[in-house]
């Protein structure tokens, strides 16, 4: 068996924050830069396993927050990367950042690298909203980094909002919307608060100190980011994701199409030869395994060929265009009706799946139930 070609997409984990957020469970540590250097060390044992200097199409850096690190780390870290690929010509080189940590002697590291895109954890646009979700920005920082970002050559900005906070109305939601719309971003996500097992608020969920917001409201919510993104030109292309035409996030579709990827760095994903590997989710275990020459994966698991067409149909239909389904069945093998002939008839009649010119795609009512609808395929 040939072994695939080389993916063209690289995620980087850089797992350092000022503050872990009450809702937040991704792979980090706050409060301990003295582990920076250690991480540096151990992301170079990592990256050297890669051989021959393999061209991408997408570089991502995510977190944590990967401008927590000084000027001076950042473009360390940034060399060792890509002095591991060649970076394509056209390349989408997407990082992760906090709207206080973007200076401009940080934002002009980003661009002298060639940053192409920024996407922000702004989260609301909202004081109230802010305090709840434990950030420590302003509204107007976000404003004015949008700006900022814009003036030192960076085109491509992007902000992340978070829907269905306790004690967030609707009419706040909107505001928050028309601002996002008004600082001038190209791109926009949208995600309904979550409450983690064994996140702060996950406890105090349980404990009567947080409220969540009922799930009609948050749906109402969901349905007005529609609407009020759509009508100012941002198409959305994801359940969760909208764009301006030219922006979308194309490192991420490589994850909706269920093309191969890099991973790299505590609890980073990667893809590779039809096996999908996790590193180990603890930062400190993590680095105490790579640095002394033990692999920092925590689990792997080889698909198998049906394996994998279910999971192309849960990624696919996150994206509205949906699934061609002649390309569907000449990649996997399988026609999309056979994985659930059931669930898929009975989704069309019901008019959460829809046909369309070769594609089957959510339609707008089952953008609300999605999870539903791909769990039947899985």
């Amino acid at each position: 068996m040939q072994p695939s070609p080389l993916p063209r997409a690289a995620y980087v984990h850089v797992p350092f924050c000022r503050h872990r957020c009450g809702y937040c469970d991704f792979p980090l540590i706050a409060g301990r830069d003295d582990l920076i250097a250690e991480y540096l060390r151990a992301l170079e044992i990592e990256l050297a396993e890669v051989d021959g200097l393999p061209e991408l199409d997408t570089l991502f850096f995510g977190g944590g927050t990967p401008t927590h690190l000084s000027p001076d780390q950042l473009r360390e870290l940034f060399s060792l990367v890509t002095g591991t690929f060649t970076l394509a010509n056209n390349v989408e080189f997407s990082v992760e950042a906090n709207p206080l940590d973007l200076t401009d002697e940080t934002i002009r590291v980003l661009s002298d690298v060639g940053v192409t895109r920024v996407s922000l954890g702004a989260q609301s646009f909202d004081t109230e909203a802010l305090t709840v979700l434990e950030r420590d920005h302003q509204p107007k920082d976000i404003v004015d980094v949008v700006e900022r970002l814009k003036q030192h050559g960076i085109r491509n900005r992007s902000i992340d909002l978070i829907f269905g906070v306790p004690g967030q109305s609707l009419e706040t939601w909107e505001r928050t919307l028309n601002a996002a719309i008004t600082s001038g971003v190209e791109h926009v996500s949208t995600y309904g608060l979550t409450y983690e097992k064994g996140t702060a608020f996950w406890k105090w969920r349980a404990s009567g100190v947080l409220h969540p917001t009922d799930e009609e409201t948050e749906r109402d919510m969901y349905a007005l980011a529609m609407e009020i993104l759509t009508a100012a030109g941002f198409e959305q292309y994801e359940i969760s994701n909208f764009a301006r035409e030219g922006f979308a996030c194309r490192h991420n579709r490589v994850y909706w199409e269920g093309r191969e990827y890099f991973g790299f760095g505590p609890g980073a994903a990667r893809y590779l030869n039809g096996t999908r590997s996790t590193a180990q989710r603890s930062v400190t275990g993590w680095l105490k395994r790579v640095l002394a020459g033990e692999s920092g994966i925590a689990e792997s698991e080889t698909l198998s060929r049906e394996q994998r067409a279910r999971e192309a149909v849960m990624l696919g239909l996150r994206q509205t265009a949906g699934i061609h389904l002649d390309t569907f069945t000449d990649r996997t093998g399988f026609t999309l009706r056979e994985l659930a002939p059931e669930a898929h008839d009975r989704f069309l009649r019901d008019g959460l799946l829809e046909e369309l010119n070769g594609y089957v795609r959510l339609s707008r009512e089952g953008r609300f139930l999605a999870d539903t609808v791909t769990a039947e395929f899985l």
